[in-house]
């Protein structure tokens, strides 16, 4: 039985598929979303990354989930600033927007 050729829909590497689906999103490669997750704690602080969470990124939005309304309340206090520190540490194309989700 022979390999499908890359294109042909056989299976792929990982890495080039997150790339691929970071690229269709509008965030360039997938480095910069696997920074973002594994530095969320040195982007927002140990404290706030205990309460806070990534959940999604792309081009028009970063989307965190919070664990208390007290912790939406500060994360869209430092709201630019917040999307700006990302970009510094991942590379990733500045978010418009952040939309902060309380978790129930």
């Amino acid at each position: 039985m022979r390999r499908p050729r890359d294109g042909e829909g056989g299976p792929r590497p990982l890495g080039a598929s997150l790339d691929e689906v970071s690229r269709k999103l509008g965030i360039g490669g997938s480095r910069g979303v696997g920074r973002l997750f594994d530095r969320w704690a040195a982007i927002v602080g140990p404290q706030m990354a205990a309460h806070v969470h990534p959940v999604r990124v792309d081009r028009a939005s970063l989307v965190v989930s919070v664990d208390h309304p007290a912790w939406a309340t500060q994360v869209r206090h430092f709201g630019s600033a917040l999307l700006d520190r990302v970009v510094d540490e991942t590379g990733l194309p500045r978010p418009d927007r952040l939309e902060v989700r309380i978790r129930r």
